[in-house]
């Protein structure tokens, strides 16, 4: 049952679920989240809140990691494991790497550490949608055969439809937009997170490596070591780096 329900603002941009058990922080999210034209719906448990998006579809999730019972990060994998790629942002007292990299590894599209500005989660939550409305560039992109098509965000390899998160999404098509190009870990996390200095380097990593895992022997991301990642076809009879 949903603890609390703003209305949608006239010209919404979309439904945002909360799902936090503090009633104090989630009312200051649902507040600015309004003010910038959201609709908000709040839930205090993680059960509330599944059940919530089989009859509604928001826009994207603001999910605080440590709620009572069902916590956050089983609340992302029973999400995603119903392939529903809804943005997720996820909300934590805690300011650990290890949290943040398995969220990351779950699906997340972005993580926020307690305490932080709600101005800051409206920018977070506005870039998150600018990225899942539009690719880097118009026209497919094709390196070997990994094809990404922008537009309808959906990749291929070998022909073959691979699923990816939305941060996985842009991180790709930010590499493949500019084939050969190497770009080091510091150039990714200001462009594809454009907050540098608010994430770990390692979340890179950890993009890379679940790209590596779902495009297979397809990927085209190489890594230079200590200069970066690039994304390149190689010929067959050359090893891949």
């Amino acid at each position: 049952m949903a603890q609390a329900t703003g209305q949608a603002a006239p010209q919404s941009r979309g439904l945002i679920l909360i799902v936090e058990d503090d009633g104090a922080i989630a009312d200051v999210q649902r507040l600015y989240l309004h003010r910038a034209g959201f609709g908000v719906h709040i839930e205090a448990t993680g059960e509330a809140g599944l059940e919530m998006i089989r009859s509604q579809r928001p826009v994207a999730i603001v999910l605080d990691v440590g709620l009572p019972g069902m916590d956050g990060i089983e609340f992302c994998r029973r999400l995603r494991a119903r392939d529903d790629w809804t943005p997720i942002i996820f909300v934590t007292a805690r300011d650990e790497e290890v949290d943040k990299i398995l969220g990351l590894e779950l699906g997340a599209d972005d993580y926020m550490t307690k305490p932080f500005s709600p101005r800051e989660l409206v920018a977070r939550i506005k870039t998150v949608l600018r990225r899942g409305q539009a690719g880097p560039r118009s026209g497919v992109l094709c390196v070997g055969s990994v094809v990404l098509d922008p537009d309808n965000r959906t990749v291929t390899a070998s022909g073959v439809p691979v699923e990816l998160t939305a941060r996985e999404f842009d991180v790709l098509a930010y590499l493949l937009a500019t084939p050969g190009r190497v770009y080091s870990r510091e150039q990714l996390l200001s462009a594809v997170w454009g907050q540098a200095s608010y994430t770990p380097g390692r979340t890179v990593d950890v993009q890379i490596a679940a790209l590596r895992s779902k495009l297979g022997a397809a990927s085209p991301i190489h890594t230079l070591r200590g200069v970066g990642y690039t994304a390149r076809s190689l010929p067959a009879t050359s090893a891949s780096p």
